[in-house]
């Protein structure tokens, strides 16, 4: 039997174009995996919470609590993740800390002198973009790429990009405002341990946790039929 470590927290993140999952405890990662992935998540996630959990030597009674990306991004993709921290939540009690998939990676980026500004490719004609700068963050948004780099609200001086969509928008940029920005390449997709780190410092400020809800910036890209999806049988003409 494992001792309880009621400070420990699982992370996990299907959102975007990966599938990650971390142990965090004590302020260190003891697992984690992360795996660039554009579909898959949904056979993905499960073995690879089993397999961070048993790295770290914990059982979920041990946890003090989840984390999870709650969006934007991808519909399926935030399901997945979603359900799963819905699940592990109900069956061992804890709760769950929904988490930002911008703030999670603006969160990874070091110390940026000026605005960062982070930009998640949403897969189609937009961009979900939110600005954080001296502690503060700003709504995230859906942004169209066309009305670029007008939509968003660019500081004077120094700003940085970050986020798997951030090269997109800064080919937008005009010249004056790519001198001043600076296109972070490291930093593009949310990583579980990052969630981890987040959740846990919400878990431990006492601040009361809400489950998880999902944060779409936009429609979904399936609609329902027309008709509800009922067949529609045309009448039959005399003679046929």
């Amino acid at each position: 039997m494992t001792a309880v470590a009621t400070n420990a927290v699982l992370a996990f993140d299907t959102a975007c174009d990966a599938c990650s999952a971390a142990v965090w405890r004590n302020g260190a990662i003891l697992a984690r995996e992360f795996v660039p992935m554009a579909r898959g998540q949904s056979e993905a996630l499960v073995p690879m919470i089993e397999r961070v959990m048993a790295a770290a030597k914990l059982d979920f009674p041990d946890l003090a609590g989840l984390g999870v990306t709650v969006g934007p991004g991808a519909f399926t993709g935030l399901r997945i993740g979603l359900a799963a921290a819905r699940a592990i939540a109900l069956a061992s009690g804890k709760p769950a800390v929904g988490i930002i998939t911008l703030e999670a990676i603006a969160e990874a980026v070091p110390p940026q002198p000026g605005m960062l500004i982070v930009a998640i490719d949403a897969k189609r004609d937009d961009l979900y973009v939110q600005s954080f700068a001296g502690g503060a963050a700003w709504t995230p948004s859906s942004v169209a790429i066309a009305q670029l780099p007008e939509a968003v609200t660019l500081p004077p001086g120094a700003f940085a990009l970050a986020g798997d969509g951030a090269a997109r928008l800064y080919a937008a940029l005009d010249d004056e405002a790519r001198e001043r920005a600076s296109l972070i390449t490291d930093f593009t997709l949310p990583d579980a341990a990052v969630v981890a780190r987040l959740a846990a410092a919400r878990l431990a400020s006492g601040t009361v946790i809400v489950s998880p809800r999902p944060l779409y910036l936009r429609p979904p890209d399936a609609k329902l039929p027309q008709d509800g999806g009922r067949i529609r049988v045309a009448p039959m003409k005399n003679g046929a």
